[in-house]
């Protein structure tokens, strides 16, 4: 018995590349699961329980496969790959989300194990290069950086840090920040390469510089991130909060007019009433109601009830073009906008494209009427944006006006509904069903899930 627990003993406390082996497959699924943590909470990435898990699964089991079977340097790039569609794929972040989820364990693990685990084996008094061969060693140095970095993930969770969403920023500062990111790894790749492998034949002045301009370049970089996003939001809610503000002030003022008004309205009603007339009174209350809709349209457009400010902002706009074109909108929304099974940013476009649709037919008619509906069908596993308008031309062709450059008015590109197609051609779970009556011409977005 004393025999084997030496033998063990030994085998733990020597060089031993195939122990190592075997202790690097539970903290393959470590790693993956505290860098889940960490880059999803910096990063303001929201994952479910089953994403987590799949996701762990996913990332500890091809890691385990590709450092077996695949030699290096083969197995890091094939393992970058995988990362990078899990992380699109399982928790539906986009490319440059998913960049950075890379970079940012990558920069808080190798930082973590040049300092401590130069720590760790300085107090046991150990080469380095010896030491990480040694599984003892290597499991307890290990663990205290995993430990480290679920304590970073803790303390972020308890002060709520998170760099801004990047989907508010545009094409070109996202490529900027993406080549910003690349260049970046490859500097912090360079310097801690330098910092773990030849730090103890640099001079300690030389390695004390680099390792503080290392720490420089990430605070910097991420603090111009951060600062970049949030001045992107500040300037979209900025402009949320002017259409906000407008509506608030035409709303005001139709409930200011309908207050001074009220005693005359009831009058008029009164008159009807003594008259008998009840079809006037009929006329005259219709009438009404379509005021008091208005006022009501107008307090569906806010950003509680289109909780999504991009979207919000694409519907306020075109609320007020159509109401400065006399064009009365019936607004309903049924639906949290920040749960779309699709691309916010596709979404808006379809959005715009239909609206701008509308409003020009219907600033064409005597009667001019958009209704506009946001809804769930739970039955059909869908989610609904359905605009009605009023139009005059009724021979108009509904499968005609998806073709590239078809227009029914002199000098339109008529691209509109051709951009549209394309978007529904990219994603499977779209449709738009398009149907018309006597009265309106009907388009229906689907968005399966």
């Amino acid at each position: 018995m004393m025999e084997i627990l030496q033998t063990i003993w030994n085998s733990l406390t020597t060089e031993n590349p195939n122990m190592i082996t075997v202790i690097s497959i539970p903290f393959t699924f470590v790693e993956a699961y505290v860098s889940m943590l960490l880059f999803t909470i910096i990063l303001n990435i929201t994952v479910t329980k089953k994403q987590k898990i799949i996701y762990v699964l996913t990332i500890g089991i091809f890691g385990i496969l590709t450092n077996l079977f695949i030699p290096y340097p083969f197995d890091t790039f094939l393992n970058v790959f995988i990362f990078l569609i899990s992380n699109i794929i399982i928790l539906k972040s986009n490319v440059f989300k998913s960049i950075l989820s890379l970079v940012i364990p990558f920069i808080i693990t190798i930082f973590l194990e040049s300092i401590f685990s130069k720590l760790y084996f300085t107090i046991f008094n150990i080469d380095y290069a010896i030491g990480v061969n040694i599984p003892i060693h290597r499991f307890f140095g290990t663990l205290l950086i995993y430990a480290i970095m679920y304590l970073i993930y803790f303390i972020l969770k308890i002060f709520k840090f998170n760099i801004v969403k990047f989907e508010i920023l545009d094409a070109k500062k996202k490529l900027l920040l993406t080549l910003n990111t690349i260049f970046g790894i490859i500097l912090i790749a360079t310097q801690l390469y330098i910092l773990i492998y030849y730090s103890s034949t640099l001079p300690f002045f030389v390695t004390l510089l680099s390792l503080f301009s290392l720490i420089t370049y990430i605070i910097i970089s991420f603090f111009t991130i951060f600062t970049v996003s949030k001045l992107e939001t500040t300037s979209t809610n900025l402009e949320e909060s002017q259409l906000y503000n407008k509506t608030l002030e035409i709303l005001q003022d139709n409930t200011r007019a309908f207050r001074h008004d009220f005693a005359n309205i009831l009058q008029g009603m009164v008159g009807y009433m003594d008259n008998n007339d009840m079809e006037g009174l009929k006329k005259y209350y219709s009438q009404l109601v379509e005021d008091i809709q208005h006022s009501n349209n107008l307090t569906t457009l806010s950003p509680k009830v289109v909780n999504n400010p991009a979207i919000y902002n694409v519907l306020a706009n075109k609320y007020h073009k159509a109401d400065s074109l006399g064009i009365k909108i019936n607004l309903e929304a049924f639906l949290d906008m920040n749960e779309l099974h699709m691309k916010i940013y596709e979404f808006t476009r379809v959005l715009g494209i239909l609206m701008d649709n509308a409003i020009e037919a219907a600033s064409e008619c005597e009667e001019k009427i958009i209704n506009v509906t946001f809804r769930k069908d739970a039955r059909k596993h869908m989610q609904l944006l359905i605009i009605e308008n009023t139009y005059q031309n009724k021979e108009i062709d509904t499968d005609k006006i998806y073709e590239k450059g078809y227009s029914t008015k002199e000098g339109n590109t008529g691209l509109g509904l051709w951009e549209i197609r394309q978007i529904l051609k990219k994603n499977n779970n779209l449709n738009l069903y398009t149907t018309k009556n006597d009265k309106f011409f009907i388009q229906q977005f689907e968005i399966f899930y």
